[in-house]
């Protein structure tokens, strides 16, 4: 009773600073600033350069705050199993320094300003999807990351989402480049999120989390599963460039880092270690930025 007490004075005297910085961390900004840097993207490919700047920004500022409103209600859902895990414990929930009732209402007018400015900014189409990515992935693949792998093929559908409402945004409709960009984001999260949770995978066991695949082994199945979506980016990274929706010189970049993110995987094959998925996890976050730079300089 001693510790709760004391930790309730302690989150009852936080200082309005601290208060501050405790839900801005709770909207994980730099994940959210992510989804709106590839919202951008599908609205530049899409527009091919001839950009509203001030319709991008909204887009943008839209974007970031309807993925910030899902993250926080990922971890308000997720509370009791943060707490759990060392990469986790210091969030704002586990540690008290903003209530859960605080979090759902704090997220609740995040995720409707967030709308908003897409329905100011956009159209119905971008909203409505913005709205099925937002459901997607606070109620569907959170709770079903304590189920199994197929939660990463849940979570993947609104985590390629941000290409695709890009061009949507711009475009009005859902064309087939449009399914191009998602098909990439798509096909890409599978590398990206088995390399994490490879790596993370001791902390995961702690909360329940399934997300490995070949019922959760770090062995050479799951290397090999890897290996196999990571090689798919190689002719998928090349789509944009046969339909014309980019130029060759992107094509030749990201060949270059396709060959590269799978030259990684090789290791991982090679000898099971958490250091070569540690690899594979940031050749990941490299790969998806450099590839849509790559695409947006083909039209700008």
């Amino acid at each position: 009773m001693g510790e709760v007490k004391n930790h309730i004075i302690s989150t009852s005297t936080l200082g309005a600073g601290a208060k501050v910085g405790a839900y801005i961390e709770l909207l994980k900004p730099r994940l959210s600033f992510l989804v709106a840097f590839s919202s951008g993207f599908g609205y530049i490919l899409a527009t091919s350069g001839q950009l509203n700047w001030i319709n991008l920004l909204l887009l943008s500022l839209g974007g970031m705050l309807v993925s910030g409103a899902s993250v926080s209600i990922n971890q308000i859902i997720e509370k009791e199993y943060d707490a759990l895990m060392k990469r986790t414990k210091n969030r704002p929930l586990p540690t008290g320094r903003i209530t859960e009732k605080e979090a759902v209402v704090f997220s609740f007018l995040v995720a409707v300003l967030g709308l908003y400015i897409l329905y100011l900014s956009t159209n119905p189409l971008t909203v409505l999807l913005s709205f099925v990515s937002m459901i997607l992935y606070s109620f569907v693949y959170t709770p079903m990351k304590r189920v199994g792998p197929i939660a990463v093929f849940i979570g993947a559908i609104p985590g390629a989402l941000p290409p695709l409402l890009g061009w949507v945004a711009a475009t009005g409709v859902i064309s087939f480049e449009a399914l191009i960009i998602f098909g990439i984001q798509f096909i890409w999260q599978f590398p990206h999120f088995w390399a994490i949770a490879w790596v993370g995978d001791e902390d995961y066991r702690k909360a329940g989390f399934k997300l490995l695949p070949n019922n959760g082994r770090k062995d050479l199945k799951t290397a090999i599963n890897i290996m196999i979506y990571t090689l798919f980016l190689l002719p998928l990274g090349l789509l944009p460039t046969y339909f014309g929706v980019t130029g060759l010189n992107s094509a030749v970049i990201v060949t270059i880092c396709g060959c590269g993110f799978l030259a990684q995987t090789f290791s991982l094959m090679r000898d099971n270690s958490d250091k070569a998925a540690l690899k594979i996890m940031f050749g990941s976050f490299l790969y998806l930025p450099v590839v849509q730079i790559a695409y947006m300089l083909d039209k700008l």
